[in-house]
């Protein structure tokens, strides 16, 4: 066994031996051959990756897009984002956030070659923060083209245009992200109070969003704009967490505006509050109240809808079209989503029990 083992040893320097002479000889005699498979085979493995970006989606819709100035007693108040999206015989009309403009008494747009042009607001809504601008149209008027919000995908590729920080700096600023979350329900303020007024169905994007962005075009990765940049979460330990309006949702209220018909909205008539912060006020009277959600109704208006199907000042709203209400944020999304003459289904906790109401809606009034 010991001699076989050294034999097979002895076998396989042998092979080693005569393998490298033979390459030895083949370099030697026939170089170009040789040389020439090394060469080839090193080549296949030297690969180039490139990635071109998306500057072919961004020029589609860049000079589409305008610095809004907004300027209160002669003087600047504040600057957002603007795109032109539609142009109608002599008028091309501009989408913006209603938040931008809504402070002003004279709004201007400034387009990327350095133009700037005072507007006409034609109207603007708080809830849906949508506002719409008028300005006369030419050829150099660049038109942005829509796509659809409800075909992205979460991971599909976006970018925002805008004009962060100082827009006279920062103008025509590019962002690229994904579409981090769709249909997110994120509670605003529209009133300057301490406690959310609305809840928002929006898109998230990690593509940056800065102060100044806002009112800007959120767009696809063939350069259709499918949601406008209107706010972003800010706090420690977040990053990367905007949002933007859906293009359809902008659009519905945007031909109502460009129309002159009037956003209406259905109103219960009464006055709320978020169970939580009722508690604090009339403790210890809800102390002991086995529910933790809620709108609590502090009065209702006399004749007014809410009233006439029987609520009372006292009741708890719990539910709203079968939905757990857990804030008067939340209740208000749900109203919205009706249209005037709809019927509006309410669980009621009063006395122990949850009761159902149902409401006939009517217009919210002119106050």
């Amino acid at each position: 066994m010991k001699n076989s083992g050294l034999k097979n040893v002895f076998l396989c320097f042998i092979s080693a031996v005569l393998g490298a002479g033979v390459l030895f000889l083949g370099m030697y005699f026939f170089p170009d051959t040789f040389g020439k498979v090394i060469t080839e085979t090193v080549e296949t493995k030297n690969v180039s990756i490139t990635d071109e970006g998306i500057a072919e989606a961004v020029d589609k819709i860049y000079d589409a897009v305008v610095v809004v100035k907004t300027y209160k007693n002669k003087e600047l108040y504040s600057t957002g984002t603007g795109f032109v999206y539609e142009v109608d015989g002599k008028t091309a009309h501009i989408l913006t956030n209603n938040h931008v403009i809504e402070s002003g008494d004279e709004v201007y747009v400034q387009f990327t070659d350095g133009n700037s042009v005072k507007v006409e607001v034609l109207e603007g809504d708080k809830y849906a923060d949508i506002a719409v601008l008028s300005i006369s149209a030419n050829d150099s008027v660049k038109v942005a083209s829509l796509g659809s919000s409800e075909s992205i995908r979460v991971g599909d590729t976006v970018f925002a245009v805008g004009a962060p920080l100082d827009a006279s700096t920062y103008s025509g600023t590019v962002t690229r992200g994904i579409i981090s979350g769709k249909n997110r329900l994120v509670s605003v303020s529209v009133s300057n109070s301490r406690v959310s007024d609305w809840v928002m169905s929006v898109l998230q994007t990690d593509a940056a969003i800065n102060s100044g962005n806002s009112g800007g075009p959120l767009a696809n990765g063939n350069g259709e704009v499918i949601g406008i940049t209107s706010l972003k979460l800010v706090n420690d330990g977040v990053e990367g967490m905007g949002f933007a309006i859906p293009i359809e949702t902008a659009i519905k209220y945007a031909e109502k505006i460009v129309k002159g018909e009037e956003i209406q909205r259905p109103y219960l008539g009464i006055q709320m509050a978020n169970l939580s912060d009722a508690r604090l006020e009339l403790y210890p009277r809800l102390e002991n109240l086995p529910i933790t959600h809620g709108v609590y109704i502090s009065s209702a208006e006399n004749g007014g809808p809410a009233a006439q199907a029987g609520i009372l000042p006292g009741d708890i709203i719990v539910k709203a079209d079968g939905e757990e209400v857990s804030s008067l944020a939340y209740l208000r999304y749900l109203l919205y989503q009706h249209d005037v003459g709809d019927e509006f289904v309410l669980g009621v906790y009063r006395n122990g029990e949850e009761i159902k109401i149902t409401i006939q809606l009517t217009v919210a009034s002119k106050g």
